[in-house]
Parts: structure tokens; sequence; C-alpha cells
């Protein structure tokens, strides 16, 4: 919009009907402000509609309208009494109304003002003798239209009537405000929204939402990506038209405790954490974490927002290191005692040289042994070590 409005400057600058350029740019803001309402060709409101109604009882007309002056075109939201929804802006009344945002622009016979006698409006349908219409002023001042009334003789109406012809043209135009500061809230809610999951697809696990009555029926709010990284078997539309589905996932060893824990976490309000089992595609059996944080809502009902890893390197990082710690301390127990038997031996009295070099053998067969064995624990550590710390970069944003 600001290029082309620099576009229409710079024509006018140029141009010898340039005076004519604030009117110009007037209405360009007036256009681009209607069109922020979102409201050209929505559906018929209840509201509105009883509005005009009002209006139509109050001046004891047959026809109200709520327009709106488009570019070219003038629209109705409402059209009590008339068969259409639109006609051509230079055909229309409510046009007169644009420089005149807190007037009520009145037109006792249609055939005696000089602007209206030829319409088409008037000479044709709905043969318009009388109107009435009241600006609908936005907070910037422009004119997105009118509430107005028709008749189709001659009339006039009282001061009071014109006065209800205001209230009610403020009364919808603070309902179109109201309407667009809830579709730009949602426009705003949508943008994060959007945003929001675009992040959580890309996190290493499964983000979820789900949410649990007192009669146990479960259903998911929200489920990221991820869930089909972790168990590619399943898709989100499963799981979303059956909850129950991802308990099949679990082992069935862990799946009564796993039921056992969120139904403690339901009554207790805990948060539930856990590992559990389960059986891929593959046939293999993997890990899985999972940390949700439950919330009571009015209806009894708990909502868990949590999250769902892979756990599998984790929990073979730590056998390992149960099994390295076992072997620390079952196997080096040999080797070791027998160094010490065999040290105890040497510290003997009056040893011959040849018994001597017989137990430095054996002390240097065992230390050997011991070099290879503590030399394989570090290896096996040192692979480990690096396992544990690539999963925990990769993981250390959901813990």
């Amino acid at each position: 919009m600001h290029v082309i409005y620099k576009t229409i400057r710079s024509i006018c600058v140029k141009s010898p009907h340039k005076k004519f350029f604030p009117e110009i740019m007037k209405e360009i803001e007036r256009i681009q402000e209607l069109q922020s309402y979102n409201i050209l060709g929505s559906s018929k409101e209840k509201v509105l509609d009883e509005l005009a109604e009002i209006a139509s009882l109050i001046c004891d007309v047959p026809i109200s309208l709520i327009t709106l002056i488009g570019h070219d075109t003038q629209d109705f939201l409402v059209h009590r009494g008339l068969s259409f929804s639109q006609t051509s802006r230079k055909d229309s009344f409510c046009q007169h109304t644009l420089h005149q945002p807190k007037e009520v622009l009145i037109v006792s016979d249609s055939l005696k003002d000089e602007r209206f006698k030829n319409s088409v409006l008037v000479k044709g349908d709905p043969h318009i003798r009388f109107y009435a219409g009241a600006p609908l002023e936005t907070p910037n001042g422009n004119v997105l239209g009118t509430l107005c009334v028709i008749d189709t003789k001659p009339r006039k109406i009282s001061e009071n009537q014109k006065k209800a012809l205001k209230i009610l043209a403020k009364k919808a135009m603070d309902h179109l405000n109201d309407k667009k500061k809830i579709h730009l809230q949602q426009q705003k809610i949508q943008f994060h929204t959007d945003n929001l999951i675009k992040l959580t697809d890309e996190i290493p696990g499964m983000i979820y939402q789900c949410k649990m009555t007192e009669d146990g029926e479960m259903s998911f709010n929200f489920i990221s990506k991820g869930l089909e990284l972790l168990n590619p078997e399943v898709t989100r539309e499963q799981i979303y038209t059956d909850p129950h589905l991802i308990f099949s996932l679990i082992h069935e060893e862990d799946l009564a405790r796993v039921q056992k824990k969120i139904q403690s976490s339901f009554n207790n309000l805990q948060i539930w954490e856990d590992e559990f089992r389960i059986i891929n595609k593959n046939k293999t059996i993997e890990w899985r974490k999972v940390k949700a944080i439950p919330e009571k809502q009015n209806d009894n009902s708990v909502i868990w927002c949590g999250f769902i890893q892979d756990y599998t390197k984790e929990i073979a990082y730590q056998n390992k290191m149960e099994q390295l710690a076992f072997d620390i301390s079952h196997v080096l127990r040999k080797p070791v005692a027998t160094l010490l038997s065999l040290t105890s031996i040497l510290e003997k009295d009056k040893m011959e040289e040849k018994e001597i070099r017989e137990y430095s053998g054996y002390i240097q067969t065992v230390s050997k042994e011991l070099d290879v064995f503590t030399d394989k624990l570090y290896k096996t550590y040192a692979e480990e070590r690096d396992i544990e710390k690539s999963f925990y970069s990769a993981n250390k944003t959901l813990n």
C-alpha cells in the first residue's frame, strides 16, 4: 500500500489537477481502512439485522440498510425490505455522507433534490423518495458506509428520530470495531501458533497436550510432528481419532505401570515422569522417557502438557556404565588378589634368585593382563561418553 501511495502521489504532484491530491489520498486511506475490517462479503449477522430493524420501527419505514461504500460498489451488510445486496457506488445515496461523518443525511423527497432525481434507484426499483442515513464513522474519522432508512414516499423525521439513527449507527460501528479487534487478535494468535508449531516440530521428541475426563475418556489437543519420528508406524491423525491407540505402542510388561502412573497423576495432580519400553516396527525394543505437567479444569478433567523423547541410547549408556562398574569391582578382583599374594611372597627373606625371577615373571604376566583390561575399559568408557554427550546435546532443550 505504501508503494501505491507513493506512485499515486508522484502522478498527482505532476498533474494539473494536483489540488485534488489530498481528497484522493483520503479516499485511498478510507478504502484501506474499510478493507482492514474484513467484512466485505461476510455473512448476515443477527446484531446488525436487529439494529436495522429497530431503525425501521423508529422511523416507520419499510426499508432499512447497513451499507459499506467501496471503490466502485455499495454493499449491504443488512438489507431489510430489499431483494438485492449491492448497487453501484455512483448511484448510491450513502456516498454523500463520506465527507460529513457527524451529520445524518436527510432527503425528504428525492424528486425535488437535484442530486438524486435522475438516479436509477429513484426512477426504478426500489423507487426511493425518502432517505435518512447516519454515517458509520471509524475511530480515525473515516466513513465506511451508513445505517439508513428508506421509504417509497416523501416524508420527514423528527430530531429524536435523527438522534436515534445516530445512536444505532454508533452501535453498529461499535460492533464492527469489536469484530475487527477480534479478527486482528486471531491473526496474531494464528501467527504465533504457526511459529510455535514450527519450533515444536524441530524439537527431537514429541510435544503434546492431552486431556482426560473423570470417566477416563482421553483426547489430544495437540501432537507435534515428533510423534511420527519416534513412532513411524502411527500418524498424528490416527491418534487424534483414537487417543487410546497410543497405549498399543507400549511394551505389555510396562503398560499397567504406565496407566497406573497416569491415573495417579490425574488424582493427585502430580507431575507424571516415567520411562517405558516400546516395540518398534522392526520388533526391537526401544525406550521412551515422558514428563508431563497436569492442570485441573473447571469440569474436573485434567490436561497434561508434556513431552516424550527417545531414551534408548541413554538407557544403553547406563547399562554399559553399570557393566563397567561390575567389571571393575569383580573382574579386577582376581588379578589384584594375585598381585597382592605375589608381592607378599616376595617380601619373604632368603629367596633364591631363581625364585625371584620366577615370581617376577608372574607379576609381569598379571600386570600385562591388567593393562589390557584397563585399556579396554578406557576405550569402552570413551565411546559411551561420546554417545552420552551426543544424546545430551540433542535433548538438552527438552531437559
